[in-house]
């Protein structure tokens, strides 16, 4: 599969398109067939290195949305098929790649009324109601 990684922090320059093995999810985790993935300010000061959550080499990028392709031990309410949105992970890492192993408990079923570029930009679009 092919996925976006970093071996050094730095500039967009530092992003190389690397061929991986498919990952095999682990208890805990979906593999998800990535349909769409999220570009945000967080994924930049990750490649910056001024946020370090992991160390190099890594796969950047943390909302998507795609298909669930297999499914780890322990997990439960998804099957093979599903549309879902989310995070990947804790690391905030994995997405910009063909597949993408996620934490299923930051999954969700992706809604039928969005697609799969609306469903990404859900998880960074958080909103709060603030009293009168």
């Amino acid at each position: 599969m092919k996925a976006e990684r970093i071996l050094r922090f730095g500039p967009p320059s530092v992003i190389t398109n690397d061929d991986l093995p498919r990952p095999e999810p682990a208890a805990g985790q979906l593999l998800v067939r990535v349909k769409a993935a999220g570009v945000g300010n967080w994924d930049a000061l990750i490649r910056e290195g001024k946020v370090e959550l992991q160390p190099l080499p890594l796969t950047l990028g943390s909302e998507l949305s795609g298909i669930v392709e297999a499914i780890g031990a322990e997990v439960s309410g998804f099957k093979l098929g599903d549309g879902v949105y989310g995070a990947t992970n804790e690391q905030f890492s994995g997405a910009y790649a063909e597949y993408a192993l996620t934490s299923a408990r930051m999954m969700a079923q992706k809604p039928k009324t969005l697609n799969f570029i609306e469903a990404t930009s859900a998880p960074a679009c958080r909103a709060r109601a603030f009293p009168a």
